[in-house]
């Protein structure tokens, strides 16, 4: 008998069998369309709500950090310098959130069918980067409008990196993602304190304040986040302002890339036995 399909155990931790998750790409897409649409399928405004929260996000942090703490946005206008920083984090902490509960919140199916596990945390950073690319409408909206009415921003060259740094925050998100993901099948505490911890990774990040604004010894450390290079990479290339280092964004590209290859080994160890601990 010959057998159209055959499931066989991995025998290497560090491998991502692509011509497998080609296979499956009906799935994928399956779960990119179901993450997008049930997010807001029950709600009133639906998908306004891609535009509707990094607006209010946005008017929130003129209030508290350009208002009431009167933090320098680098003589930008407060809403172009916040919804720059809003929606490259959202992007990054939404993959992050997402991917850090793939075992637990997928349990049901994992159980039940066979597919590559891996669909799953890629699904969620694609589906996020549909939502991203709505909000990034906003974003360029907003951009020309003070464009129009004469404002000094010097968009240059660097703005042509703009699809690597995507690239480079999805897959940090993915490699942290898989990581937390792995371990909150033995040890459910972490998904708790990993949503803590990326509540507080944003003020360690340039996101509300320009990185300039801190003396060298703070900006050395800052630069340590891996998040730090591409934020302000991204804001030098469309509005101008902020720090640019080819430096700071090979660590963080570097980061990446070893942070990924440590998720993999992780998690492909994990899906062989998770089902007896989760």
């Amino acid at each position: 008998m010959e057998f159209t399909t055959v499931i066989k155990p991995k025998n290497k931790l560090f491998e991502v069998d692509f011509k497998e998750i080609w296979r499956y790409r009906d799935l994928y897409s399956m779960f990119v369309k179901r993450d997008i649409i049930t997010q807001y399928k029950q709600t009133i405004l639906g998908p306004t709500w891609f535009f509707i929260q990094p607006a209010l996000t946005t008017i929130m942090y003129m209030v508290v950090f350009g208002g009431i703490a009167g933090i320098s946005t680098d003589g930008l206008p407060q809403p172009l310098f916040y919804l720059a920083g809003i929606v490259f984090w959202q992007y990054f902490s939404d993959c992050l959130n997402k991917t850090s509960s793939t075992f637990t919140a997928n349990q049901g199916i994992f159980g039940k069918v066979y597919f590559p596990r891996m669909i799953v945390p890629l699904a969620t950073v694609t589906s996020n980067l549909v939502r991203m690319g709505i909000q990034f409408l906003l974003f360029i909206a907003v951009y020309i409008y003070y464009l129009i009415i004469g404002v000094d921003v010097a968009p240059n060259i660097y703005i042509l990196l703009l699809p690597l740094l995507i690239l480079m925050l999805a897959g940090l998100a993915l490699g942290f993602g898989i990581i937390v993901s792995s371990l909150t099948t033995k040890y459910r505490d972490l998904t708790i304190l990993f949503t803590f911890f990326v509540s507080l990774w944003m003020y360690a990040t340039p996101v509300i304040y320009p990185l300039s604004t801190m003396s060298e010894n703070r900006q050395w450390i800052m630069a340590l986040n891996p998040v730090t290079g591409i934020m302000e990479a991204f804001k030098y290339g469309a509005l101008g302002v902020g720090t640019f280092d080819w430096g700071m964004l090979a660590y963080s590209f570097g980061f990446m890339v070893v942070l990924l290859a440590i998720g993999i080994v992780v998690f492909n160890k994990v899906q062989r036995s998770f089902m007896d601990t989760v």
